[in-house]
């Protein structure tokens, strides 16, 4: 009977073992779920929203998941018992609390959303617009061999007429007429004239489309910049060196000062070996000496660094479109949902940047012809829809009742790039 007894507790906690493992297993499976049904209306990965971008946020809290767990459930009691980590949270977002969750998620639902989290990477959409481009190469190619072979039939076609015009003349004993030399006959040189002007033309068009287009172009910058440390490895948001890119035309290159920000701390380089485009290695430490040197930043008496001292860098622009072309970043990035990496490439895996296509016309238009626009609940568009409604209502009169203010005709970026 005791031997029995034992082994029913023993298959009885080896059941209950099993099925936590399990429970466990599922919860962390539906953390995506979890996330999407409570966390998604205020929270997003890569981007701030209502409440800040979540992508790092375990590393943001010192790798400290029990007060992670501890905030989500209730963010109050945290700032109450003074945790600074917690208390700089509530400042920064303007003292909104954040909706607890201590009666809505278990701790282990809340840790599969944080496993989903630590887990989650950034999908990047590459559009393949070189698939026209291939087609077009395979075209061309087909006209040429077909063009070849019509010339070498008429070519033929030419001695045979010849040949038999030949043997009719021998037949009915016919002096024939003193063939014309090819360099006099007019025949002969207009249709080489043809010729040349059709084959010198393909070639000098096909040519001249490539002026311009600089993909693959990686020039050497005044200081050795790498993407892959800082949006790689270090996962600073382009955003915050390249504003513009949402609010404006240009992306804008960040000034010396907002280099500054971290580099006023950070003076050495203590990350994995760095080589330039050459397979040189580069001394991460030196190049951040130069910065320095354009900043006027002294490290030995940092207190009395004066920002308006700094001097601008020389960067060489890699990314250049013609005049006459129109590109505006906040329509594509904003509007457009257009990813950087879908123009400029797994930037966050380049050490020294450079063009990851041509930016042709035939690249965009292709562009364009794939990538949706959001119409449903777009803040641009509901302004025309209300007016609209109003319009027709008769709430609006149509020769008084809108300006050009009421739709974003003062906003700065009308005008200011």
């Amino acid at each position: 009977m005791i031997i029995r007894q034992i082994a029913k507790t023993i298959l009885l906690s080896t059941i209950i073992l099993l099925s936590a493992s399990y429970s466990n297993k599922a919860t962390a499976q539906e953390g995506k779920t979890i996330f999407n049904t409570y966390c998604a209306a205020c929270h997003k990965m890569d981007k701030d929203l209502t409440g800040p971008a979540l992508m790092g946020v375990e590393e943001r809290w010192g790798n400290d998941r029990e007060k992670l767990v501890a905030w989500v459930k209730n963010s109050a009691n945290l700032i109450a018992a003074g945790d600074k980590h917690a208390t700089d949270i509530f400042n920064k977002w303007n003292k909104l609390p954040m909706a607890p969750f201590e009666t809505v998620l278990k701790d282990a639902e809340i840790n599969a959303v944080l496993d989903y989290i630590k887990d989650w990477k950034p999908e990047v959409p590459i559009v393949d617009n070189n698939a026209n481009q291939t087609s077009s190469d395979k075209n061309s190619l087909l006209l040429g061999i077909i063009t070849l072979a019509l010339a070498l039939a008429a070519l033929i076609l030419l001695f045979v007429k010849r040949s038999l015009k030949k043997l009719s003349n021998e037949a009915l004993d016919v002096t024939p007429v003193k063939a014309i030399p090819v360099w006099k006959n007019k025949s002969y040189i207009a249709l080489a004239a043809i010729l040349l002007f059709v084959v010198g033309g393909y070639f000098t068009t096909t040519s001249a489309i490539e002026l311009g287009r600089n993909k693959g172009y990686e020039p050497i910058q005044p200081i050795f910049y790498s993407h892959k440390v800082h949006a790689g490895v270090n996962q600073i948001n382009c955003l915050y060196c390249h504003g513009g890119a949402e609010k404006g035309k240009h992306a804008n290159i960040p000034s010396v000062n907002v280099c500054m920000n971290c580099h006023k701390s950070i003076t050495e380089y203590s990350g994995e070996q760095l080589y330039n485009i050459d397979g040189e290695k580069v001394d991460g430490t030196a190049e951040i000496k130069k910065l320095h040197e354009y900043a006027g930043f002294d490290i030995n008496n940092a207190n009395a660094w004066n920002p308006n001292d700094a001097k601008s860098i020389e960067w060489v622009q890699i990314h250049s479109l013609p005049d006459h072309v129109y590109f505006n970043h906040s329509q594509h990035v904003v509007v457009g949902k257009v990813e950087c990496q879908t123009c400029h490439g797994e930037i966050n895996k380049m050490d020294e940047v450079k063009q990851f296509t041509d930016l042709s016309m035939g690249w965009c238009v292709n562009c364009h012809r794939e990538t949706k626009v959001q119409f449903k609940e777009n803040g641009f568009y509901s302004i025309y829809e209300k007016y609209h409604n109003e319009l027709k209502n008769g709430k609006l009169d149509s020769t008084k009742g809108i300006t050009v203010e009421k739709i974003g005709g003062t906003e700065c970026q009308k005008c200011h790039y």
